[in-house]
């Protein structure tokens, strides 16, 4: 099944300007979080060309993937497992299970429950969602050293704890 890999993007002939979404002059004072933004947008549009030629949208590799490796979960369990919300993991699962990824069974612990569980023919899927992240590590990183790899993985992680941390001091009673 040969396939050939979506661009990386522009070229080198593109200036930065016409490589992504202009900034706005009401953005200039979060240049990192516009920047945060545009990265976003452009990783999951490249995400959702690659998934979309195995039959999955963005996201549903991440529930997939979690499933594989812990096994059959409630879904309230993926909700939190994925900082999702339940009316999109409905959908989700609701999607998975109709293109057969998914089943559905009673929880023998709690009969109001229901435990999703991957089915056989998501183990060959399985593989492509690999190969499919891998294409994308590659896409997201070319150019990079190991090192400037190291470095981007340990700034968004930084970055990702300073949201996590804000989010837990709004959530506090006295930051409201």
């Amino acid at each position: 099944m040969a396939e050939s890999m979506p661009e990386a993007g522009p070229g080198p002939e593109l200036t930065e300007q016409e490589a992504t979404v202009p900034v706005p002059g009401a953005a200039g004072s979060g240049p990192i979080s516009h920047a945060i933004f545009r990265l976003a947008r452009l990783h999951r549009m490249f995400a959702g060309q690659l998934l979309r030629r195995i039959g999955l949208h963005p996201g549903q590799e991440l529930v997939m993937m979690h499933l594989w490796e812990l096994g059959p979960q409630r879904q309230i369990d993926l909700v939190r497992l994925l900082d999702s919300d339940a009316a999109t993991m409905t959908r989700t699962v609701r999607r998975l299970e109709q293109a057969g990824f998914v089943r559905r069974r009673p929880s023998p612990t709690d009969r109001r429950a229901s435990l999703i569980e991957p089915t056989a023919a998501s183990h060959a899927l399985r593989r492509e969602v690999e190969r499919v992240w891998s294409q994308l590590e590659d896409i997201s990183t070319t150019g990079l050293s190991d090192g400037e790899c190291a470095d981007a993985l340990a700034t968004l992680e930084r970055l990702e704890q300073n949201l996590v941390r804000a989010a837990a001091r709004s959530a506090e009673p006295d930051a409201q």
